[in-house]
């Protein structure tokens, strides 16, 4: 197995050796100690470490995505197989975070600026809090309607 330091790690990967201090401590990567105390990492981990980055790209989680790679072999490099599994896992999660930005990106196109051409359809004027009985973030942009708010009261 061919084992490389955490400099190596950082400069292949473009993530800080800060940053794969941090994902160890996570338990999202994990290296072997020399007699001198130094990490080595097998070269698996530059995967994982990719994996990483991009799925923080995309929005997911370090939760989400410790899970994930919980099901990743730690030792050596995944196979299709298990990438596959991996994608099917976060498919929904993934096809469901995409209809919330093509909402948003919708939604926010009769917007100039930061001001509204209507703030009777605007997707995130919330006079007064009313949306807050739907639930957490911007009820609108997620989905809901004013009708709901309406009802709720």
């Amino acid at each position: 197995m061919e084992w490389l330091t955490i400099g190596e790690v950082a400069a292949r990967s473009g993530v800080a050796t800060s940053a794969l201090r941090f994902y160890e401590t996570k338990s999202l990567i994990s290296s072997q100690r020399t007699d001198g105390n130094q990490r080595r990492y097998p070269r698996a981990t530059l995967r994982r470490v990719a994996l990483i980055r991009a799925g923080q790209e995309v929005g997911l989680s370090l939760a989400e995505l410790a899970d994930a790679l919980e099901q990743l072999p730690h030792d050596k490099t995944p196979t299709r197989s298990d990438w596959e599994r991996l994608s099917n896992a976060w498919r929904s999660r993934l096809d469901a975070q995409i209809d919330e930005l093509v909402a948003l990106r919708d939604e926010l196109t009769d917007c100039i600026g930061c001001g509204c051409l209507s703030l009777k359809s605007c997707a995130i004027f919330n006079p007064g809090d009313a949306a807050s009985g739907l639930g957490t973030g911007p009820r609108y942009l997620l989905g809901d309607s004013r009708e709901a708010v309406a009802t709720e009261r």
